[in-house]
C-alpha cells in the first residue's frame, strides 16, 4: 500500500473517532480539515473485493472505507483483483465513492467494467451521528413490554437467525437466549456490513420497533415485536 494511502486511512480513522466522541468546538474544526486532508491524499485502491452485496464493496487495502459503486451489482467481483478511482465522501464517512473500476486480470493487465453515471443517494445508509442519537434497548426478557413498547427506534446486541422467519436473539450475560425479535426487513447496507463483518456472530441492529406479539404467545415462543433493520455494526 503507497504511503498516500496509509496516511489517507490514519487520517480518515483520526477524523471519525473525533467526530463520534462528539468533542468541542475545536475538535469538530479539526476533524473536518483532517477529513478534507483524507480527501485530497485517497483517491484509488487496488485489492482484491472480500465482500458486495447490491452496491457496496469492500477491499481489505481499503480498511474503514465503504465503497459505493451506484447502478451497479457488486457482487459480480467478489474474489476478484480491482483498480479503484474516486473520491471520499466528506459528508458520508466513510463512503467511498467509486468513479471507476478496472477489472485485472493474471498478467495485471486491466479493463475497465464500471464507470460511474450516477450520484450517490443515502437511501439505506445511515450516518455514523443518527447512530449515536438511538437508544439502546435494555430488554430482559418477554414480560416487560414497557421495555420496548412506545418506541420508535432502538439498538440491540443480538444474534440474527435466518430461517422461515428471521430474527434477532437476545441472551443475557450467561449466553441464556432471553427473546426474540421477529426481523420484517432488512437493508441492503445492514446486510452488506453482516457480510462485510462475517467472522463476528454478534452484532449491534439498529431497529424501526413496529407492533408486539400477542403476550398470551410470548412466553412459548419468546417472540417480543416485530422490527426492520436499519443499520447493523460492531458498535
Amino acid at each position: 500500500m503507497s504511503s498516500a494511502k496509509k496516511n489517507g486511512i490514519f487520517l480518515l480513522s483520526l477524523a471519525v473517532l473525533v467526530a463520534l466522541g462528539g468533542g468541542v468546538a475545536c475538535q469538530k474544526k479539526a476533524a473536518e480539515g483532517q477529513v478534507a486532508e483524507v480527501q485530497k491524499a485517497v483517491n484509488e485502491f487496488d485489492g482484491t473485493v472480500r465482500a458486495a452485496l447490491g452496491r457496496y464493496m469492500y477491499l481489505s487495502t481499503a480498511q474503514g472505507f465503504d465503497i459505493v459503486l451506484p447502478g451497479f451489482d457488486a457482487a459480480t467481483l467478489v474474489g476478484k483483483t480491482v483498480k479503484i478511482k474516486g473520491n471520499l465522501l466528506v459528508d458520508h464517512p466513510p463512503v467511498f465513492l467509486a468513479d471507476s473500476v478496472e477489472l485485472k486480470d493474471a498478467s495485471g493487465a486491466g479493463s475497465n467494467v464500471y464507470t460511474r453515471s450516477q450520484e450517490f443517494q443515502p437511501e439505506d445508509f445511515v450516518e455514523f451521528k443518527s447512530r449515536e442519537a438511538v437508544p439502546a434497548l435494555t430488554i430482559t426478557g418477554v414480560a416487560k413490554p414497557e421495555e420496548w413498547e412506545g418506541k420508535a427506534q432502538g439498538k440491540v446486541y443480538g444474534k440474527l437467525q435466518k430461517g422461515d422467519v428471521t430474527y434477532i436473539v437476545l441472551s443475557d450475560d450467561k449466553g441464556k437466549e432471553t427473546a426474540k425479535i421477529i426481523v420484517d426487513s432488512v437493508t441492503a447496507y445492514s446486510n452488506y456490513y453482516l457480510n462485510k463483518l462475517k467472522l463476528f456472530d454478534k452484532f449491534w441492529f439498529y431497529v424501526n420497533v413496529k407492533d408486539s406479539v400477542d403476550k398470551k404467545i410470548r412466553p412459548k415462543t419468546k417472540e417480543i415485536f416485530h422490527a426492520d433493520v436499519i443499520g447493523a455494526g460492531l458498535f
